[in-house]
């Protein structure tokens, strides 16, 4: 070899050991490690106990990259799923997850694998003045759970969140709603009460929803509907402030409650198995 060409060869080794992100063309390139599976893992696993769990998500990763077919793999990808949630790292997490639920649906995991699914999104939940879009997402995915697992050791913890969420949506739509109503935007009003009332019957927020049916339809001149809102009301929750108000706002035109078979409001309520 010529002196000449030995610096040149000397670079090309350093980048290849110290650079070869840039020389492949990725930054996240990495080298392969040729340790046996058990041993990634168990590396991975002290990390996630001495609290550092971003780099145990990506330890995890290794087992499932570098030995796919070991036995250590399949549980290696929820384990980074899990870790990558308690770094923070919410969208590695879901993504991870998923992966798992679609390359080994219903195996032992797979519950711990949609828990981690919502809880991601649960965390990043907001007040209901807030964009909706994470609560609806952990909803979901919690529905999911309990359809798929209602003997998962998650499916407690599941039930209490989802019927939180439920509440926190419904408290959202109010919100827009009650914007609109006082804008005499009546139509785009009743569209968020009645969102309220058809998929947020078992909420606090229905109560109202229903008042506000009331109050929104008596705005248009659709008696038919305002009676039915505070008929249902009435029915179902008789001590409630709302049902007063309701009522009160019908006697101000010489009405009274009255339910209509024809109202989307009664088909609903008797639809979704209410009284």
């Amino acid at each position: 070899m010529s002196r000449a060409a030995f610096p040149a060869t000397v670079l090309l080794a350093g980048l290849l050991l110290g650079g070869c992100g840039s020389i492949f063309g990725s930054d996240k390139a990495e080298l392969v490690n040729n340790d046996p599976p058990n041993v990634i893992y168990g590396q991975a696993e002290k990390m996630v106990d001495e609290g550092d769990f971003e780099k145990a998500a990506r330890q995890y990763e290794q087992v499932d990259i570098n030995h796919p077919y070991s036995q250590e793999a399949r549980r290696s990808i929820v384990m980074a799923a899990y870790a990558y949630y308690k770094a923070g790292k919410y969208d590695e997490a879901v993504s991870a997850a998923d992966r798992y639920l679609t390359l080994h649906p219903g195996t032992q995991e797979s519950d711990l694998a949609q828990n981690i699914i919502a809880m991601s999104y649960y965390e990043r939940v907001l007040d209901p003045k807030r964009d909706q879009t994470f609560a609806r997402r952990s909803l979901a995915a919690y529905d999911k759970l309990l359809q798929r697992y209602p003997n998962s050791r998650y499916a407690a913890e599941a039930a209490n969140r989802a019927r939180i969420l439920r509440d926190l949506i419904a408290a959202s739509e109010m919100q827009v709603g009650r914007y609109y109503l006082h804008r005499d935007n009546y139509l785009a009003a009743i569209n968020r009460f009645r969102t309220v009332v058809s998929e947020y019957q078992t909420t606090a927020q229905v109560e109202e929803a229903l008042m506000r049916l009331t109050e929104a339809y008596m705005a248009l001149g659709i008696v038919n509907e305002a009676q039915t809102a505070a008929a249902v009301l009435g029915h179902n929750f008789p001590d409630s402030k709302w049902y007063k108000h309701a009522y009160g706002l019908l006697g101000k035109r010489g009405l009274e409650p009255q339910e209509h078979e024809g109202s989307w409001i009664t088909q609903t309520w008797k639809g979704n198995g209410q009284a």
